[in-house]
């Protein structure tokens, strides 16, 4: 009886991401409130389509903007691509930024850099391999004509260049996309994705800066978290961001898994725990096994309803790959599984103790 349970259960959470997801919807008409803005991109090796990345700041349909870039290495190959992105864009100011740090975080330790570095008063931070569309500075930046808005953040999906790559691509836009579709639906309370992040250099400064948070492995969580701790929300903006995934093998998409699953364990113990319920999926095997057929294939058109709901409201139009979803979530679950336990996890390369406060420790120290 337990999993029929745990099934109608899982069963009303993809229902609320079916909702989350209808209530997705691009605006029709934007505020006029474009403030200038400073892009603040770390970037650590040449992803599969960095410059079509690159490229697609550039062109921002925007009045005033600079991108800043922080490149740890000056030899690293991203470099000729920034190079290439400032000749052909010279009205554009383009800055390459050395940005070696010891920040047990690299990536907010070059942050830590470029908000210094930064001209305006309005940053946007993300990822080095996100393609944008022409419009979503304005889509971003348009929000916090709110006083009451510290922080933007967005949706995004994932395209694969291999198999283990595109299964979690998949997980991306049909299991992680929902969670943040139903949190979303019932609290603004922050939290923020790190494919999007725009807010205030004020309010930056007021939480202690970037410095407050070199410690973190989850430093988009811990960005959002303190803002809203200012009494300010956390708003989700209506632009769709796109990252390639570069991982090659299935050790590569379990070892990312897990390492993002153990992060979201030690920033949010009781979310993480809570996630059980919604492996709607699994729970259907285990119903199916016991005998509760029709409850468990009623769970699994819900969760399959959920997940084509949130391939279009992020406009991933290969919705056949709704077929692949029930084998994907069962390696979901095992990632869960993986995540509950254990301390270490692998980040660019390094081995890192995780504590239980969400700190990074590297190994040898």
């Amino acid at each position: 009886m337990i999993p029929a349970i745990l099934v109608c259960c899982g069963a009303i959470y993809n229902l609320l991401a079916i909702a989350g997801a209808l209530s997705f919807r691009r605006r029709s008409k934007i505020p006029g409130y474009r403030p200038p803005v400073s892009i603040l991109k770390p970037v650590r090796g040449r992803d599969p389509g960095f410059y079509d990345a690159i490229l697609s700041h550039a062109v921002q349909d925007y009045p005033e903007f600079e991108l800043l870039f922080g490149v740890a290495d000056p030899n690293d190959a991203v470099v000729p691509d920034i190079e290439r992105l400032q000749r052909e864009y010279p009205a554009i100011p383009i800055r390459a930024i050395t940005t070696t740090n010891d920040a047990p975080n690299g990536k907010v330790g070059s942050l830590e850099i470029l908000a210094r570095e930064a001209k305006y008063g309005v940053l946007l931070v993300n990822d080095g391999d996100i393609v944008v569309a022409p419009d979503y500075l304005t889509r971003v930046v348009s929000l916090l004509e709110d006083p009451q808005v510290g922080l933007v953040t967005g949706l995004y999906r994932a395209r694969g260049t291999s198999m283990a790559a595109s299964a979690e691509a998949l997980g991306i836009v049909t299991e992680f996309v929902p969670s943040v579709l139903v949190a979303r639906l019932l609290s603004s309370s922050g939290f923020a994705l790190g494919a999007t992040m725009g807010f205030r250099a004020t309010d930056l400064a007021v939480i202690g800066g970037f410095a407050s948070i070199r410690d973190y492995l989850a430093d988009d969580y811990q960005l959002g978290a303190r803002i809203a701790a200012l009494g300010k929300r956390v708003a989700m903006c209506d632009s769709v961001v796109v990252t390639n995934l570069s991982a090659g093998s299935w050790r590569d998409v379990w070892k990312h898994q897990v390492r993002w699953s153990r992060t979201i364990r030690v920033s949010r113990p009781a979310g993480y725990l809570g996630y059980l319920v919604t492996q709607a999926t699994f729970w259907c095997v285990i119903a199916a096994a016991m005998g509760y057929w029709r409850i468990a294939l009623a769970g699994e058109a819900i969760r399959l309803a959920a997940a084509l709901a949130a391939m279009v409201a992020t406009g991933d139009g290969r919705l056949y790959r709704v077929a692949a979803v029930p084998l994907r979530d069962l390696f979901g679950f095992a990632v869960w599984c993986g995540g509950l336990f254990g301390t270490t996890v692998e980040w660019r390369g390094l081995r890192f103790r995780l504590r239980r406060d969400g700190r990074i420790q590297p190994f040898g120290l």
